[in-house]
């Protein structure tokens, strides 16, 4: 079940090669900041938010599996969790997390949940 969050849902398009760079992001209640980074990997989909003045210096990984649906005309990519869930996640670090095997297990696992 974990591995499904790493993959877009049945619907959404993600063209290759697609930046997403620069999106803002809104979870079900409101904005959570701007794509930082992404990647478009079959099994390996996910979005790396920048937080920005919701909760500074923060960033989050959110797996492709929470993206509802990409809002081309508005740079918008819309997710299916709350502000809540998404600041209550585990922490993530850009240079220890990103690749991590044991990272990338309990941040699906959560979001799974």
């Amino acid at each position: 079940m974990t591995d499904d969050m790493w993959a877009y849902r049945s619907g959404i398009i993600h063209p290759t090669g697609e930046d997403l760079t620069g999106y803002g992001v809104e979870a079900v209640d409101g904005p959570i900041g701007k794509v930082d980074g992404h990647s478009g990997e079959v099994s390996d989909a996910y979005i790396v938010v920048d937080t920005g003045a919701w909760i500074p210096g923060r960033q989050v990984l959110l797996p492709a599996g929470t993206i509802l649906r990409v809002d081309r005309a508005g740079g918008t990519v819309h997710v299916d969790r709350t502000k809540d869930q998404i600041e209550a996640a585990p922490e993530f670090r850009r240079d220890h997390h990103l690749g991590a095997p044991e990272f990338r297990r309990e941040i699906g696992r959560y979001y799974a949940g």
